[in-house]
């Protein structure tokens, strides 16, 4: 097994497709689509966890958050506007390129670098917030990713995670109907394979000293055009752990 969590062959697919980041009808329109369920689960439990005012315009002030294979920033730019000091990292030099662009348009000031999170552990980095989204379907050495990504969140932080299950309906779903039937994303984009079950990604995280607070299915609702949180995981999922104080 690598020791490394890059994957060449991700790490090229999503760089072909790195000026279409910020187009809300291009390539990562789905990805646009799905951000507010995940902002909402995301803002709603750092707002009870780090007990916030959720009526002020910047409630996350002096927090802490890193998102790991953060793209062009679409988690990135909401968070800092509430007021959170974030780091964006990825792999995909181009994908920071064209976050650091979109970054300086929008007057945000985001530290994004082209790097690993096995790189931040070994650099001494730790953060209040782990985001950890839609990336462990893409990277090579699932174990190390996930314990690189467990061992950045500082005592009393949070991690969350968000991915596919490994289930027929998932491949039925994320695959053949997403790629292959209504083209909302380029063919290949996943490996069905490389999915992994609630339980794996629990498995994980225990292992690595997080404890599992919470999680949620997510579901696309074709009448409201929307994606909405759901006891449902049989397809998308999100998983929240801490970090015991």
């Amino acid at each position: 097994m690598s020791q490394t969590t890059v994957n060449d062959a991700e790490i090229a697919k999503f760089t072909a497709m790195a000026e279409q980041w910020w187009d809300p009808k291009g390539k990562f329109k789905p990805l646009h689509k799905f951000n507010p369920v995940r902002m909402s689960y995301i803002r709603d439990h750092l707002i009870r966890h780090f007990d916030r005012d959720p009526s002020i315009l910047r409630p996350f002030q002096g927090l802490r958050i890193l998102d790991v294979g953060c793209g062009g920033g679409l988690l990135c730019e909401p968070l800092t506007r509430l007021g959170a000091t974030v780091t964006g990292v990825d792999a995909a030099e181009r994908n920071i390129a064209i976050a650091k662009i979109h970054a300086e348009q929008s007057g945000l000031e985001i530290d994004y670098r082209a790097t690993t999170s096995e790189a931040l552990v070994a650099a001494g980095k730790s953060f209040d917030v782990v985001l950890n989204m839609e990336v462990v379907e893409h990277v090579d050495n699932v174990p190390l990713y996930m314990k690189s990504c467990a061992d950045l969140v500082a005592p009393g932080g949070l991690m969350f995670t968000a991915t596919l299950n490994r289930t027929a309906r998932s491949w039925a779903l994320a695959i053949i109907g997403a790629e292959y039937v209504l083209r909302w994303l380029p063919r290949g984009t996943h490996d069905w394979k490389k999915f992994l079950t609630p339980e794996e990604v629990n498995a994980q995280l225990r292992r690595n000293g997080l404890k599992v607070i919470d999680q949620t299915g997510v579901t696309f609702n074709p009448l409201a055009d929307e994606w909405r949180a759901s006891p449902d995981m049989a397809v998308n999922y999100m998983v929240l752990a801490a970090r015991p104080a």
